[in-house]
């Protein structure tokens, strides 16, 4: 297990733990949180803000599927499991969970993360939540058996 990856694990696992505090200790003074909203400034006491939200609020809960570490590097595929009770995306609160795919880089420099980018399936989670009616399919992606049968 590499640096990066030791790290990453002891951030979730503080999380999980509701020790987020911790987490400070786990990051950089100057962390970047690249899939952070554009409001959000850099540093570890934003970083530490951020993941106190996530858990108090939106309830937030990782279940991590796969990991890839290597180098200064370590990549995580995970599921976040949620409740939607904020209006932060613009949405209606449903207070309804939902189940969001997610992926997660980390970088390390001088034994702490550095950088952190984030690709979520928000789309998913706002169709799951109710926060967002999924469009009907376009025709051309219907079943076949629901199309009609030329004799």
């Amino acid at each position: 297990m590499n640096t990066a990856e030791t790290l990453a694990h002891q951030v979730i696992a503080s999380f999980e733990a509701d020790e987020i505090e911790r987490i400070g200790e786990l990051v950089t003074e100057d962390f970047v949180d690249h899939g952070a909203p554009p409001w959000m400034p850099p540093g570890r006491a934003s970083y530490v803000n951020t993941m106190r939200w996530l858990k108090d609020v939106l309830k937030i809960r990782y279940e991590v599927h796969e990991t890839l570490a290597q180098g200064d590097w370590f990549a995580a595929r995970a599921t976040v499991h949620g409740v939607a009770t904020s209006e932060h995306l613009g949405f209606p609160a449903t207070g309804r969970p939902y189940a969001m795919e997610t992926m997660h880089l980390y970088r390390v420099r001088d034994g702490l993360l550095a950088e952190h980018w984030g690709v979520r399936d928000e789309l998913g989670a706002l169709w799951q939540s109710g926060a967002l009616e999924p469009p009907a399919p376009p025709a051309a992606f219907l079943p076949v058996a629901s199309l009609p049968v030329e004799a």
